[in-house]
């Protein structure tokens, strides 16, 4: 039996900040941010820590899936915003969910983390090492932006999403993966001696619109199936343009693709999990379904996974 997603939920922080809200800080506009990333809204955590948005989302993911706390294995957190370097936010999670003994550990793939989580929960999962694992990709990049730098600024919003792994019934669950990194592109996306982001825009953009698209075809190859195959499209949500490069590659028609870079920005870890979460409340993904979800990231890192949906 398969590893896949049985329980999966999201917390987003309230305080929401408009493009509008941007006009008046830099020397910007609302259609100059929405026609080159998509993006319209954000939302900015301003008393919450990283911890807190992981265990909103934590608590909420464990109860969708039916289990108890007491029965998850292992955390996994993806982020790069923890709250101090250690205690891990995996472990700060583990304290506040009432779970005793599990393992419990921080992933550093910046936007690519989510998928890597769920490909280590897989194998520990399909070896019979664990029964459920809680994977958790958190970000509150707000506190790593640099606030002078509108290029940047207004690309990233804070929040979490939090998915159970476990067996799922024959024939459903992730079919397969695809990981990789490539370290000599670090220099283009990289925290700064400033603790700030820095990104060279247009070689990571290159950079993604090649991969996304390649990541999203070998992922369907690896489980013998074809781009025809594929239900729908789950990308990270970094930029609109990227992104329909990805659908493009699939040859998905729009209503096939998972956006919702408009309402959240670029939440890095958290974003493919929040894009499920609302996909599945507005029925745009159904048990059976052939998703892919496919994601790039500092590093520079990339991943993408092959799902039949349902339990």
């Amino acid at each position: 039996m398969n590893a896949g997603i049985i329980g999966i939920s999201k917390y987003i922080p309230p305080k929401r900040v408009s493009n509008a809200d941007y006009e008046k800080v830099f020397e910007t506009s609302d259609e100059w941010i929405r026609t080159r990333t998509g993006i319209e809204n954000r939302h900015i955590a301003e008393t919450e820590e990283t911890s807190d948005l992981a265990y909103n989302a934590a608590k909420q993911a464990i109860e969708n899936a039916g289990i108890t706390p007491q029965q998850i294995g292992m955390i996994l957190v993806a982020t790069v915003t923890q709250d101090q370097n250690f205690p891990s936010v995996a472990c700060q999670i583990q304290e506040r969910l009432g779970i005793t003994g599990c393992a419990a550990m921080d992933i550093s793939a910046a936007c690519s983390g989510f998928i890597y989580a769920t490909t280590i929960a897989k194998q520990f999962i399909e070896s019979n090492s664990y029964d459920y694992i809680l994977v958790v990709g958190v970000e509150k990049l707000s506190k790593i932006v640099d606030w002078t730098d509108r290029n940047t600024a207004v690309l990233f919003g804070d929040g979490a999403s939090a998915a159970v792994i476990g067996k799922v019934s024959e024939g459903r669950g992730i079919l397969s993966f695809e990981l990789g990194a490539d370290g000599t592109g670090g220099k283009h996306l990289y925290l700064n001696s400033q603790n700030h982001i820095f990104m060279n825009g247009r070689e990571v953009f290159k950079f993604a619109v090649r991969q996304m698209g390649e990541s999203a075809v070998n992922v369907l190859e690896k489980a013998g199936l074809t781009k025809d195959d594929c239900d729908y499209l789950v990308p990270h949500q970094a930029n609109i343009r990227i992104m329909e490069a990805a659908r493009e590659r699939l040859g998905l028609p729009e209503e096939k693709m998972s956006k919702t870079i408009h309402k959240y920005g670029n939440t890095s870890a958290a974003s493919i999990g929040i894009s499920i979460v609302d996909d599945l409340q507005e029925g745009k993904i159904k048990d059976d379904d052939i998703v892919v979800l496919v994601g790039f990231g500092g590093g520079l890192t990339w991943g993408a996974l092959a799902i039949k949906w349902g339990k």
